[in-house]
């Protein structure tokens, strides 16, 4: 009786292992493709003039939404603009931001302070500065280019996105980020060095 166990038992452990062999196999693939996006990544200031699918957009502001944030506070908003009037009027005013005028579309990351745990202003801006890094893996995922342009903590360049966007002056626009296709100019770099690593201590 207990050979017939056995047998039977390795019998279902051997009709099983396919299943987990396409199991570890889309696992390492998931995790492969994770790491391949996080390293591909890079700040794409030349595209096309080509637009950008309302599908994808909504992809990747999703995606930014799904960043971690301080006790789930979600101090966040986002304008997504398409416009070529105002992406050229942000293009005119902003020194950094020149690339808009080529872009398909911008998405602007603001910070709500009001909504941040503790109504911190540097937890809405940590949070937001999350969710503006999934915003840019989530184009580059989607075979599309993105760069984070700053406008806090620059006054003159919160002005110029607030009076252009009619962004509240308790909101903080955090930055531009123009999302369009790439020429393919731009490349990723390596940035890994050793020894800004510690281990166990400084």
């Amino acid at each position: 009786m207990k050979r017939v166990k056995c047998f039977m038992s390795l019998v279902m452990v051997m009709a099983l292992l396919p299943v987990w062999s396409v199991a570890f196999a889309e696992k390492e693939e998931k995790m492969s493709d994770a790491l391949t996006v996080i390293h591909n990544r890079k700040s794409v200031r030349s595209f096309t003039g080509q637009g950008v699918s309302k599908d994808d957009l909504n992809k990747i502001i999703r995606a930014g939404m799904a960043a971690p944030t301080a006790v789930n506070k979600q101090p966040w908003a986002f304008i997504v603009v398409t416009d070529r009037k105002i992406l050229d009027t942000l293009a005119a005013g902003l020194p950094y931001a020149k690339m808009l005028e080529k872009a398909g579309a911008a998405i602007i990351v603001c910070a709500i302070p009001e909504k941040a745990y503790e109504k911190s202003t540097e937890f809405a801006v940590i949070d937001c500065a999350c969710a503006s890094e999934n915003i840019l893996l989530a184009a580059e995922a989607l075979g599309l280019g993105a760069v984070w342009t700053a406008a806090y903590p620059y006054k003159d360049r919160m002005d110029v996105a607030r009076k252009t966007l009619n962004i509240p002056q308790d909101i903080i626009p955090l930055n531009i980020i123009p999302v369009g296709h790439p020429t393919g100019t731009d490349k990723p770099k390596d940035k890994y060095k050793p020894e800004n690593i510690h281990r166990e201590k400084w």
